[in-house]
């Protein structure tokens, strides 16, 4: 399991959480998804090795900027 934590931006509600965790798990081998717009903290696990553009590009496709911390 790999665990890997991103910083969101522009999330401000729980609508916000649903469009980034919908599009995030379509991503291949994702297992869990935490989020919070409080902190802009997305977490998400997967069985393996996690592919970041991937990740990204489904936070972008959500409507909101994300980078890998």
């Amino acid at each position: 399991m790999t665990t890997t934590t991103y910083q969101v931006t522009g999330m401000s509600c729980a609508h916000c959480e649903g469009a980034i965790t919908q599009e995030v798990s379509q991503i291949g081998g994702v297992e869990n998804i935490e989020i919070s717009s409080a902190t802009g903290i997305l977490t998400v696990t997967s069985a393996g090795e996690l592919d970041d553009a991937a990740v990204l590009a489904a936070v972008e496709a959500a409507g909101y900027t994300g980078v890998r911390t």
